[in-house]
């Protein structure tokens, strides 16, 4: 997917970003930090890459999404000394030898590298594999607008701080955290058969069990109920059974 650089500046940009996303920007120190920006009702908007270039800090985001962050950034900044402007920077990927300057994707070690230049693409890996055999999610697709980060795995990702302070929606992530059991999320799952991304996940007794999204190699990525999820469920004409994400 297309991917925008942001560059966020001014002197009050790292104490703006801080208290809207759901990481610490002091890991930004130590490379490639991943975040998202929620609601006040803790559900997802966008989730990025941030990295420090110099003075300034670079947000990587889906390209469909980065019109609509910018416009939500821009209603938090009131007074703040924030400038955002898009660039026209690009993004490589990969997991061969990387090049001088690239830095590891921090949601884990299989996803390689990410390169930040004039360029952008991959170098041929096929990343729905890994993103399918490690259950990450990816942005529109198993990421959507109902989405609870921790029911995607977000501090699993490294994309959530729970000792970084007040941020938009963390009360309800922290509530989420400390004291409930999620009862649904993401889910590695086996496949038999194929079935569209956002198939209905049913059981044997036609109860909706949730949705199947990203699949690869007869496995695949799925959002259960976990009260509801066992063997001999089905997505289309496809059985699907559940395994350990």
């Amino acid at each position: 997917m297309a991917r925008t650089i942001l560059e966020i500046t001014g002197s009050d940009a790292e104490t703006f970003l801080q208290g809207l996303i759901t990481n610490d920007v002091k890991r930004l120190d130590h490379g490639l930090v991943y975040a998202a920006l929620l609601t006040p009702q803790g559900k997802y908007l966008a989730d990025f890459f941030l990295l420090r270039r110099g003075e300034a800090i670079w947000l990587d985001v889906d390209a469909r999404l980065a019109p609509s962050l910018m416009q939500r950034l821009s209603l938090y900044k009131l007074r703040a000394d924030v400038t955002i402007t898009e660039t026209d920077r690009k993004v490589r990927r990969g997991t061969g030898p990387a090049p001088e300057g690239a830095l590891p994707d921090p949601r884990h070690p299989d996803l390689g590298w990410r390169f930040y230049g004039d360029e952008e693409g991959t170098d041929g890996t096929d990343f729905d594999r890994i993103r399918v055999a490690q259950c990450i999610p990816e942005t529109g697709i198993e990421l959507t607008p109902e989405t609870y980060i921790l029911e995607a795995g977000f501090e699993r990702l490294g994309g959530v701080d729970f000792r970084k302070g007040c941020y938009v929606g963390q009360e309800v992530t922290a509530r989420m955290k400390h004291k409930t059991e999620l009862k649904k999320g993401l889910a590695l799952v086996a496949v038999h058969g194929a079935a569209p991304v956002g198939s209905e996940i049913t059981t044997e007794s036609g109860k909706s069990a949730g949705v199947l999204y990203t699949q690869s190699g007869g496995r695949g990525i799925a959002f259960l109920r976990h009260d509801r999820a066992a063997p001999g469920m089905s997505a289309g004409t496809a059985r699907v059974d559940p395994l350990e994400c």
